[in-house]
């Protein structure tokens, strides 16, 4: 919102929220219905064309988000070296509301703007004089117009709105008040219009204006440096008529230069151009790919989350994962991806922050829960994972943590297959487990004197069963084999503080993986269910209380953080992730992997130390109110 919000700022479907799309219906169906029933000499294709052109801006917006948002991720080309946070994110969720607008005006003109309907497919006068009225008065009166959003005046009221986004993404070109949109495609409409009038309109001169439009938008606020040198010394002129990346960033960063919309011809002219446009474009065109100090590697949940990740959609990977019912329709784009995974088959990288000097990353593996489940993908999942290892370290990474089923015990023993098999390696594996025992032992709440542990018996379980019992606490197995492994592993170290529950009385649970639906609908009412496996439990219960997986709150400290990890709250990081911060911070050398595991309390104090905070965890007693 801009500072001092002027008169038609809001658009006018805002109260609509997601379903302002039904105001489209009624334009959509006549079109259709239209094409249809008339005979064919009659049908509009132009009409019908209207919606799958909407369609078509959507993928063609959506393409260089998550390109712009990859590379700038991984650092190669990068320009603005800043983070993006949540409240950017929350400001430009309503990108597409310029695409409806759009439509609503193209399919007024297809039916009141004379010569706006039954368009051919191919004009080639209507094309060249797209193009000459683009390079003429659209560019000239755009120049005029956005140094008059510079007063202070309309900025206050308009402009402001678009410049809080001082590290752009390639959408933050369209984030404007509906006022400005409204004046934008007032100029824009100046070569439309005029070759609908004169007769010489065709689908592919509007189709390929817009698509131009679009494409230099998102060009111009993508942050990294496309546009190859060698282009401009074929031909010198072209730095007056096309702009690149770099010379429009410096526009939010200066604020004061470099206005021109895509052709930098009237800068020059009136002396607005910024100095320092050539040399930030060569610096960035030479920046090399970032090397972080750590990675955290995890991979895909189910098909849909690749939409939940940072590369995908903004507005779902800025909140935690939850399934929404409009991803059904993208299955043929679903399937598409996982076939593309399947095939393609290399780690990539999902995102970047920094933390007190400390450059992370997150990659991912293009394998699904699902595959890990699976005994012929166990090669093929840990070939990955090695590669991954081999390739941290070449970039120069000193810590890697492995994150959700990249650790399983039956997959490669917690990460000590790794280190067995390059022990030469100076990269270090963490897996998280000290602290993730941690986290569950600060989250059970204080005056707590018996737990019941319900889970397959992990490296974590042992861990924390160990714990408890020598804490005083006692903790409780329902099936007899558990007992009996956890009996044989701890021996008289348990301090008789180990029995079989003979009943789901128990206010605190400690669960994993493998909670059954039966065995929480047996729980008593104002259950604490408290995970420590890396997925947490279907909520089955409205009067029972679900914590997070092990998780802490990150230090404001923590940049770039605009998303949220699986299904997580916002600037939550799961503790697996975190240990492989810590260990970095603190310079230790020993892996953290296999079935050996770090000083729980010194893990613990360790990351308090460094700003990271427990969440907190409701009394019972308010769980029962």
């Amino acid at each position: 919102m801009a500072s001092k919000p002027g008169i038609l700022t809001d658009w006018p479907w805002t109260p609509l929220g997601s379903f302002k799309y039904i105001i489209l219906v009624p334009w959509i169906t006549e079109s259709i219905y239209s094409f249809i029933v008339k005979d064919e000499n009659e049908r509009d294709f132009s009409n019908l064309s209207i919606f799958p052109f909407m369609l078509w801006r959507m993928f063609h917006n959506q393409i260089w988000i998550s390109l712009s948002r990859y590379r700038t991720a991984t650092g190669s080309n990068r320009i603005v070296d800043k983070g993006i946070e949540f409240d950017q994110v929350d400001r430009e969720r309503n990108w597409d509301d310029q695409i409806l607008f759009n439509a609503i005006l193209f399919y007024l003109g297809n039916k009141y703007v004379p010569g706006g309907s039954h368009l051919p497919l191919w004009r080639t006068d209507g094309v060249i004089l797209t193009m000459l009225l683009h390079a003429g008065p659209v560019e000239f009166l755009y120049y005029w117009l956005h140094r008059a959003l510079h007063h202070h005046f309309l900025y206050s009221r308009y402009h402001s709105h678009h410049h809080s986004s001082i590290v752009t993404e390639p959408i933050t070109s369209v984030i404007h008040p509906f006022a400005e949109h409204i004046a934008y495609f007032a100029l824009f409409a100046i070569p439309l219009l005029t070759i609908a009038l004169s007769g010489t309109a065709s689908i592919a001169a509007i189709a390929g204006y817009i698509t131009y439009v679009d494409l230099m938008n998102n060009m111009g606020h993508c942050n990294f440096e496309l546009i190859p040198s060698w282009l401009f010394s074929v031909f010198s002129p072209l730095k007056y008529l096309m702009y690149t990346p770099s010379y429009h960033s410096l526009h939010h960063t200066q604020f004061r230069t470099n206005y021109a919309l895509f052709m930098p011809f009237y800068d020059y002219i009136y002396g607005t151009m910024d100095k320092s446009s050539d040399t930030l474009y060569e610096n960035s065109l030479k920046r090399k790919e970032e090397s972080p100090d750590v990675v955290h590697l995890t991979h895909l949940t189910t098909p849909e989350s690749i939409y939940h990740l940072r590369l995908g959609f903004a507005s779902l990977a800025s909140k935690p994962y939850s399934s929404a019912w409009y991803l059904c329709l993208l299955w043929p784009l679903t399937l598409w991806f996982v076939t593309l995974t399947w095939i393609y088959g290399r780690t990539f990288v999902v995102e970047r922050s920094r933390f007190d000097k400390i450059r992370l990353q997150t990659w991912a593996i293009p394998k699904y829960k699902i595959q890990y489940h699976l005994k012929w993908q166990k090669e093929s999942i840990n070939n990955l994972i090695q590669e991954a290892i081999l390739e941290a370290e070449e970039k120069g990474a000193r810590v890697l943590s492995l994150g959700l089923m990249n650790q399983v015990e039956e997959l490669n023993r917690y990460g000590e297959l790794y280190v067995h098999k390059h022990p030469q390696r100076k990269v270090k594996l963490v897996d998280g487990s000290s602290l993730a025992v941690a986290v569950v032992l600060n989250s059970i709440p204080t005056g707590t004197t018996q737990v019941l542990l319900r889970s397959n018996l992990s490296k974590v379980a042992y861990a924390v069963a160990f714990a408890l019992c020598q804490k005083g606490i006692q903790v409780a197995v329902l099936r007899e084999d558990e007992y009996e492994k956890l009996n044989k592993s701890l021996g008289t170290k348990s301090e008789g503080n180990l029995v079989i529950s003979k009943g789901y009385f128990y206010k605190t649970w400690l669960v994993g993986d493998d909670l059954s639906e039966e065995e929480q609908r047996n729980a008593t009412k104002g259950t604490l269910f408290i995970p420590f496996s890396q997925f947490p439990p279907k909520k089955l219960r409205k009067d029972c209380f679900y914590h997070t997986t092990p998780a802490m709150q990150t230090p404001m400290s923590l940049e770039n953080v605009d998303s949220c990890e699986n299904w997580l709250p916002r600037r939550v990081m799961s503790v697996w992730r975190i240990a492989g911060i810590v260990h970095a911070l603190e310079g230790w050398e020993e892996h953290e992997c296999g079935y050996t595991m770090s000083n729980i309390e010194k893990v613990w104090e360790a990351s308090v130390k460094h700003g990271f905070q427990p969440l907190r965890v409701p009394t019972q007693s308010k769980i029962l109110e």
